[in-house]
Parts: C-alpha cells; structure tokens; sequence
C-alpha cells in the first residue's frame, strides 16, 4: 500500500470543502455545519446517515486533540473515496477537547467502510500537522481558502 509520507492532505482538500467562518457555536451544530460542507460534495449519498455515524463517533470519544484541534472523522457506507473538510472557528468551541480548551480548527473526513488502512494513514497524517502550535496558528490566521491549503502544502512539503 502506500505509507503516511506518500499522503498528501492537499489531493483531498478542495477549496469548496474549506469554510474559514463557521456560524455555530455548539459541538451537535457544528458537527452538522461540518457535515454540510461534505455533504455538498455530492460524494455522500446519505447525509442523515453520515451525520449519525459522525455523532456516535463523538460518543466513543471526543475527536478534538488539543491545540486548538478536532477531526471528526469516520468509515461509512456508500462513500466510494475519502472526503476531507476543513472548518475554523473565530470564537471557538466547547468540544470536549482533552486539554480543556476551546476547538478553533476542524479537519472533518471520512472515508470508505472497507479503507481502514487509508483512514488511519490520513488521521496520522493531519496529526502530525496540527501537533505543531506554530502549523495551527497559521491555519487560524489564514486570509482565504487559498492560503489554508498553501499552508498545508507548505507543511507537507517539509516534512516529506
């Protein structure tokens, strides 16, 4: 198969997949905003279901990993590749982080049922990303779409 360095995040990220200002403010709203924007893709065939298996995800254990960083994220159904979506909130959320801190950048993805290897390759991925405080206050930083996936290229080129 291919390893964690032949990934790159920006093959997955689209810039219609990026929203810089997310308007809600509590984690089941925007877990939802969050699904929206994958679901715009047209690549999710049902949405209800996609956001169900997001929430229950989030039962098991909040995704948010510290600095200022959650990624929600599943294997489903009716996905024939990986989505990936990036959200950024100006004031913040309460999403149960493990340091106790607000959630400001949001990496949401989801992949194929059967790609257990290919999901956990990209998660490690966007963890070793945002493990850097300096790669995350780029990301809060960021004028535009543009710039967020800049920036993760950026990133990805150096750590190759």
């Amino acid at each position: 198969m291919y390893g964690v360095k032949d990934i790159e995040l920006t093959g997955y990220l689209k810039l219609k997949h990026i929203e810089l200002e997310l308007k809600e403010q509590e984690k089941p709203a925007v877990i939802e905003e969050l699904v929206d924007l994958i679901a715009e893709s047209g690549a999710v065939k049902n949405k209800k279901a996609l956001l169900a298996a997001i929430i229950e995800r989030e039962r098991l254990g909040s995704t948010a990993i510290g600095n200022g960083v959650a990624m929600p994220h599943v294997r489903i159904d009716g996905v024939t590749e990986a989505l990936l979506a990036f959200g950024r909130s100006v004031h913040g959320v309460d999403f149960n982080s493990l340091d106790g801190e607000k959630t400001h950048i949001f990496f949401i993805f989801i992949s194929p049922k059967d790609d257990v290897e290919g999901h956990l390759k990209i998660l490690a991925k966007i963890s070793r990303l945002v493990k850097d405080k300096f790669n995350v206050s780029l990301l809060k930083k960021a004028k535009n779409k543009k710039e967020i996936v800049d920036i993760i290229a950026h990133i990805e080129k150096q750590t190759r």
